[in-house]
This record gives structure tokens, sequence and C-alpha cells, in this order.
């Protein structure tokens, strides 16, 4: 079985990228584990397979003593001398066991055993494969669908792509080739279980990489992304070159660019809009495609009131708040949309509210000056005898004034 085992082994190293050693060590406990069972269950016996020759050593360890109580793991001095004239009371001595005379049982047992070991380093070597490329776009083939789940087969690994994570209303037959977002890879009792996503504004991201060479190059990086899976995405964008345009990059030469990725998204729409740090201009810029009148923002509470056309209400806040939605998570900033009539209207009633405070303030300092000045006016009249009322009257005035 020896050199016909060690190919076995070699054409598995190629074909299932476990390595060499792995494999062996898989034998040696499976033929330890038949070994074990044919001998008693003795825990003193040892196996090892030759890596060049395939040849398997089975040896039983058995103690030196004066006495033997124990035949199956001890050995007197005597007897040992007949193996080793070097042998010494306390040492271990093995003694070879007959590996041709396993029964059908034991070989049973071995082939299991050798087919579990064999299967779980497999599962290990796709856990780290997938692992390293958490995060990235991988591409697969729909194998089928079970309870809305699709079955995509990656290569070395079967997938899920979960009826979570795929975008609404889009269907695959057995046999369709699909690329989609590396979700995560989740250790289970039957082996890693790879997850993907198409829904994930990350998957966006990547598809972007794929297409757009600045963006691999790091001169044009993606901020922000957000997204509602099958209606609308949200990207933000800024040029490491002052000489890149960076949403031109994105689109490409006649959108050539941003449609590869619409294709891919099954007609998604994406907004591409350029980041900045003025809070005004960056909110005007996520509300893309309405324009924008006016912004206005408190940065303390990180709110913003804009002013739209009536014409570009509906646009702004979208198809059941989509737009205006996407737009305050891009932004990181609570947006609030009116019309240019409601704006005038407030506008007006803030005017209204303002003449009112500044004709009460008046109001107020002169009943106040009127109320300091009257002591001065009496203590004239007594110092200067009668004063004639309408005298009193024009120091009074004159002295407020």
């Amino acid at each position: 079985m020896g050199r016909e085992l060690i190919a076995v082994i070699a054409q598995m190293e190629r074909e299932k990228g476990i390595k060499a050693q792995k494999i062996i060590s898989a034998v040696e406990s499976a033929l330890l584990s038949a070994a074990r069972k044919k001998y008693g269950g003795a825990d003193n016996i040892r196996v090892q397979l030759d890596p060049q020759s395939g040849e398997i050593e089975a040896v039983r360890l058995k103690k030196i003593v004066e006495e033997v109580s124990d035949p199956e793991s001890e050995i007197s001095l005597k007897e040992a001398y007949t193996f080793d004239d070097t042998a010494e009371l306390g040492d271990e001595i093995g003694a070879l066991l007959d590996m041709n005379d396993f029964g059908r049982i034991a070989a049973q047992t071995a082939r299991q055993v050798i087919f579990q070991k064999v299967r779980e380093a497999e599962w290990e070597t796709v856990y780290k494969d997938y692992s390293a490329r958490m995060g990235d776009v991988v591409s697969g083939v729909i194998m089928g669908q079970e309870r809305r789940n699709y079955i995509v087969e990656l290569g070395k690994a079967e997938a899920l792509l979960p009826f979570s994570e795929q975008i609404p209303g889009e269907t695959f037959r057995r046999g369709d080739r699909i690329r989609a977002y590396l979700l995560e890879v989740k250790p289970a009792s039957k082996g890693p279980q790879v997850v993907l996503s198409r829904t994930h504004p990350q998957f966006v991201v990547k598809l972007f990489e794929l297409e757009v060479p600045e963006i691999a190059d790091k001169v044009v990086v993606i901020r922000e992304a957000v997204r509602e899976a099958g209606d609308r995405t949200k990207i933000c964008v800024e040029s490491k070159e002052p000489r890149v345009d960076p949403v031109g990059a994105c689109v490409g030469v006649r959108g050539s660019r941003v449609q590869a990725v619409v294709r891919e998204l099954r007609g998604e729409k994406v907004d591409i809009i350029t980041w900045t740090d003025d809070p005004k201009t960056f909110i005007g810029e996520a509300l893309s495609p309405a324009m924008i009148e006016k912004v206005g923002v408190n940065e303390e509470e990180k709110t913003a009131l804009v002013v739209v056309s009536e014409a570009q209400l509906s646009l702004a806040i979208g198809k059941r708040g989509q737009n205006v939605r996407l737009a305050s998570r891009l932004t990181g900033w609570k947006i609030d949309i009116i019309n240019q009539s409601e704006y005038e209207k407030e506008r007006a009633k803030e005017k209204e509210g303002e003449i009112s405070d500044a004709i009460s303030k008046e109001q107020a300092a002169i009943l106040n000056a009127e109320e300091k000045n009257a002591p001065l006016a009496v203590a004239i009249s007594a110092d200067s005898g009668v004063i004639p009322e309408g005298v009193a009257e024009g120091i009074t005035e004159e002295i407020a004034q």
C-alpha cells in the first residue's frame, strides 16, 4: 500500500490544495485508531508513516520492569535484552505490530477517519483562503436554490447568497455566472459557510474599483457610500490630484464606467457626488438630481434646512422619502426640505416678529427714559421756584433727548 498511498496523497495535495504533511498526519491518526481497535484500545501504540516510501510502522511501547504485572504494557528486563542488549529498568521498548493483519472493521474505521481528517483539513484551507478575501468581489456559478437562498459554486467552496442579501426582484437560473460581495465566512460543524451579498454598499464600491483605474490606484477615493438596493445608491468621491475630476473619472467616456456598474446592479440608479468640507455645498450636491435654491445649516445640532422650487420638491424628497433619506445618511446631517413659497411665508413671519420685537424694545426704551428724567424735572422746579407748565415740559423733553 506504500507507494500507492504516497501517490494518492500527492494527488490530493494538487487537487485539494491540502499540504501533504496534514494528510500524512491524518492517515497516521486513522491507522492508530484502527490499531487500537484491533489491539483492545491500548494507549501505548504508536503509528508512523514514512513520507518517502509510504511504509507504515506500528509499535507497541512497553515499560521495562523487574516483575511483569500487565503483559500488554510491561516487559521484563530479561525479555527486553532479546530486543536490545542496552535495555535498562524504567526504559520503554517498542515491539513491531503486524499491520497486514487488520480486519474488515479496522480497515473501514481507518477509511472513515482518513476521510474525516482530510475533509477537516480541506475545510481549514477553505476557511483561511476565503477569510483573507472577505470584503472582495468574487465570481461564481449558480448551482441551485434552497428556501429562496441561492447556492453559488466559487471553485474550492460553495457559498450562500441569502434572500436578504439579494437585490429585490432579481432572479437567477442554474448555471448563471454572478458576481457578489464576500460578506463573511462563518465556521460551522459541516464546514465553513461562505456568505455573499449583492445588497451591501461596499459591493458598489468594489465594482467601481474594478471599473475605474483611478480608484484602484488611490488617485480617486470613495469617501462614503449609502444604498437602498434595487433603487438608488449615492457615493461621494474625492480626488487626491487637482487635475483629476473625481466624478468624471467614475462616469467614464460617454458614461461607460458607471453604466457597467449599473448593468451589474440590474439598472439601479447611482448618484456620484463630489465630496467637500463645506456642508452647504455638500448637502446641496447630496440631494442630486434635484436642483437646490438655498441651504441653511445649524452646525451645533448638525441640522439643515433646504429650500427648493415647487417643481423640484418631490424630486428632492424622492419616492417615499428615499432621496432625502439617503442624502442624510451620506452627509451625516438631518435634512428638512421646504418649497420656495413655504420659505417666503416663514421669512415673512420672521420679519413680522422682528418688527414687533423692535417696536416693543423702542417703547420700553422710551418708558425707561421718561422714568429716569422725571426726578430731574422736579428738582429744577424746586430750585428755581414755580416753572410754567409748558417750560417744564420742554426741559423734560430736552433732557430725554
